[in-house]
């Protein structure tokens, strides 16, 4: 960014008000981070006037810092005018979750998963309607498919995407919904609303998912949820393969391996994740 750049908005940004809960008295880089808060935790992209209402800082000087994140790749800017997190932040994700203590928790419980069935292991987290992938054990006779660390897929047609949404209350799964816009990536894809809940309430009572070639053509799933006490971490693991090799009635069995390595990833997060004292 230049430094005229940062000195214009900190000549607009004098006459902001600072009595939000968004503002921040650390300079540029301080508002920077406000709009990139807002924009991730968002359950779907936000128009410039959302941003506005929300950020408290002048039309001006928004603009430019909007423009400033799109510039670095650390926002998007979709043909609708709405703005999205960008990949560039997926990118620092995966470096920072290379070395994050969850990871290296469920690590060894993948490692197993994936001894036991030869097929790849992926473990992923819920960010608001998409899921992004934290880990990945490649099976015996890999298999190219869309899903790479840092990586983000639709919730409503991967298998971790849909067990994380099974532990969701309904208020929030009701706020997820107006934000997913159902692209039918294969004649499997789920489509509408309703069909999305209806099978969310099949998978909240038999604790496990199926991807049954929704995402990819020719790829399925097993899935169980992977969450927090208090909701605030949600996400998956699965095992995936190629749809000519793994028949649903094979992942039907491999349900009750995946779900145990979901429920020893969650025993373990409560010992060492858990409140020190």
């Amino acid at each position: 960014m230049s430094s005229s750049g940062d000195s214009m908005a900190q000549a607009d940004d004098k006459g902001a008000s600072g009595d939000t809960s968004v503002s921040r008295d650390t300079g540029t880089l301080g508002k920077l981070m406000v709009l990139l808060d807002l924009v991730t935790h968002a359950d779907a992209p936000l128009r410039f006037t959302d941003i506005l209402a929300l950020a408290n800082q002048p039309r001006g000087t928004l603009h430019r810092q909007l423009g400033h994140l799109v510039e670095e790749g650390l926002l998007e800017f979709d043909a609708e005018g709405r703005y999205a997190p960008g990949l560039r932040l997926l990118d620092f994700a995966s470096r920072s979750w290379a070395r994050n203590e969850f990871r290296l928790i469920a690590a060894p419980h993948l490692a197993a998963l994936h001894r036991e069935t030869g097929e790849t292991v992926h473990l992923g987290v819920l960010r608001g309607s998409s899921i992004i992938y934290l880990d990945k054990v490649e099976g015996h006779q890999p298999v190219r498919m869309y899903s790479q660390i840092g990586n983000a897929s639709p919730c409503y047609c991967t298998g971790v995407g849909k067990a994380a949404l099974s532990v969701l209350p309904l208020d929030k799964i009701e706020e997820l919904l107006p934000g997913l816009h159902f692209n039918r990536f294969t004649s499997a894809t789920h489509v509408s609303a309703e069909s999305l809940l209806a099978e969310i309430g099949e998978i909240a009572a038999t604790g496990h998912a199926f991807d049954r070639e929704e995402h990819e053509a020719g790829i399925r799933c097993v899935a169980a949820p992977i969450w927090s006490d208090d909701r605030s971490f949600i996400g998956g693991v699965s095992v995936t393969g190629p749809a000519y090799r793994l028949s649903m009635e094979l992942l039907q069995e491999w349900a009750v391996p995946v779900q145990m390595t979901a429920r020893k990833i969650m025993d373990e997060m409560r010992i060492r994740l858990g409140p020190r004292r």
